[in-house]
């Protein structure tokens, strides 16, 4: 049996971009820049390498993080991986490996503004799409929800 499951934590590496199927579900588009740290032999210093992560998110989710993540928001994402393969203009085949997320969790620092979505009325009365403005810290938006 074989499993399918990929965790990455890092860095947007562009706004992410969202389209439709044919169907109109969407599908969100994004990059994750994810650091591996290595120790240089010839200096002995640490050194950060990154690999850049193409990712997809499919449906409401996508429509839903489309309106709060930008470039450099830090997320950890969850979901399988997925290869595509296709010829190029020259006959060549080319193909390349992107996670499909299952989940996307916004990682943000206690201290940071957090960007939240509208609710689902106010997302209808608005007449084009836009990012969510940045609301209280973190901090102040779960203290009630705190049951001790």
């Amino acid at each position: 049996m074989a499993v399918n499951s990929v965790s990455i934590t890092g860095n947007l590496t562009r706004d992410p971009e969202l389209k439709a199927t044919a169907g109109g579900a969407g599908v969100l588009s994004m990059g994750v820049a994810v650091n591996e740290r290595r120790k240089d032999t010839t200096t002995g210093e640490w050194v950060d390498y990154p690999n850049y992560v193409d990712c997809v998110v499919f449906g409401n989710r996508a429509e839903a993080l489309a309106r709060i993540l930008a470039k450099g928001s830090k997320v950890a994402v969850h979901g399988r991986l997925r290869q595509d393969r296709w010829q190029d203009q020259d006959g060549r085949n080319r193909s390349r490996i992107e996670v499909v997320a299952d989940e996307v969790d916004l990682m943000q620092r206690s201290g940071e503004a957090r960007a939240v979505s509208p609710s689902p009325a106010a997302a209808q009365a608005s007449p084009t799409p836009a990012k969510a403005a940045p609301a209280a810290p973190a901090d102040d938006l779960y203290a009630s929800d705190i049951p001790f």
